[in-house]
């Protein structure tokens, strides 16, 4: 089977989150929120002999193509097909369908929130305008809006806000203004037609610049399609809730608003209080629940982004669990 994504920052991942120490019994369980190709989770079984790995994942297709790739694990690697938010809100009722005792706790949970290569060259669902597909995007192709229901039927300036947010597009305005004049025509339904109306909406400057013009709408739209930036908040504070204490939560961003989220959230658990102002008398418990391993966000090298370049825009973050955390730690959080 041919691989076409490689996994980012996987050597700072094998490290920051090594099942080793006196926190981790003789088999340790870690959670891979964010399955994808199976790449992270090949190379922690094959490091970590004693690990387990549950894959989460939205798309059965990759996870079929994951199942294939960790077969040689036999019992260590186990599956849940599903969004990553809805198997940490029900936890522990997801592991049924992946095969795993119940009264379990994860000691290590990654997230690593970019969208696989497979996706963009592989899915045939228009994730890349380098190719002429059907403008879907969705990572589940059965439900939710796809990405020519949004590019058709949103209006102009709702359509330009989406743009701006999520891709931080300075000329959304422009190019929401163009969609509303092509789709008059006829519904948009390709990446290609998208990336054409996008180009010939732009400055000639701008056409040629690091990118190509179409890039942050592309980004912006697979963004709210799969409702990555809403979903991830609560599906943090869920995963680190299940942690064992004395395990570590990773999170893996590309995106300067997935970031934000991220930094808020782990700055919060290493808070003392988190309780706001207009409270008198502390209820949060006073006390931090993580300590924070990664002070600073962990980038790639210049020697990885230059054999893997899809990991520039890569940041890595890591909390050790102390205790608990309440819905306290997620105030200011959710601002985005």
């Amino acid at each position: 089977m041919e691989i076409v994504h490689t996994p980012v920052l996987l050597n700072e991942c094998l490290e920051l989150l090594s099942p080793e120490g006196e926190s981790y019994g003789k088999n340790p369980l870690m959670i891979d929120s964010t399955l994808g190709e199976g790449g992270h989770s090949f190379n922690f079984l094959t490091k970590y002999p004693s690990l387990n790995i549950i894959g989460l994942d939205a798309d059965s297709v990759i996870q079929a193509r994951a199942k294939e790739r960790l077969a040689v694990f036999g019992q260590r690697m186990h599956f849940y097909n599903g969004w990553f938010q809805d198997f940490y809100a029900t936890y522990p009722s997801g592991l049924a369908s992946a095969g795993v005792n119940a009264d379990v706790k994860p000691d290590i949970i990654l997230f690593d929130l970019g969208i696989s290569v497979f996706h963009y060259e592989k899915s045939d669902r228009g994730f890349s305008f380098r190719y002429d597909e059907k403008l879907d995007m969705r990572l589940n192709s059965n439900e939710g809006e796809s990405a020519a229901d949004l590019v058709n039927n949103l209006p102009e300036e709702k359509l330009a806000d989406l743009i701006y947010l999520y891709g931080e597009e300075k000329l959304s305005r422009r190019i929401a203004r163009a969609i509303v004049e092509a789709r008059e025509g006829g519904r948009i339904e390709s990446s290609k037609a998208l990336a054409q109306v996008i180009w010939d909406a732009v400055p000639a400057n701008y056409r040629y610049g690091n990118i190509h013009p179409a890039t942050r709408t592309f980004q912006a739209l697979r963004i709210a399609v799969n409702g990555e930036l809403k979903r991830l908040p609560k599906a943090l504070h869920d995963a680190f809730n299940i942690l064992n204490v004395g395990g570590k939560l990773g999170v893996i961003t590309f995106h300067s608003l997935e970031d934000r989220i991220v930094k808020n959230y782990f700055r919060n658990l290493g808070k003392e209080c988190v309780c706001p102002p207009e409270v008198a008398i502390c209820r949060c418990g006073g006390k931090k629940c993580a300590e924070i391993i990664t002070r600073k966000p962990v980038c790639p090298t210049e020697e990885e982004v230059k054999v893997n370049s899809p990991s520039r825009s890569a940041k890595l973050r890591v909390v050790r669990k102390i205790c608990d955390a309440n819905d306290y730690r997620l105030d200011g959080v959710e601002g985005y």
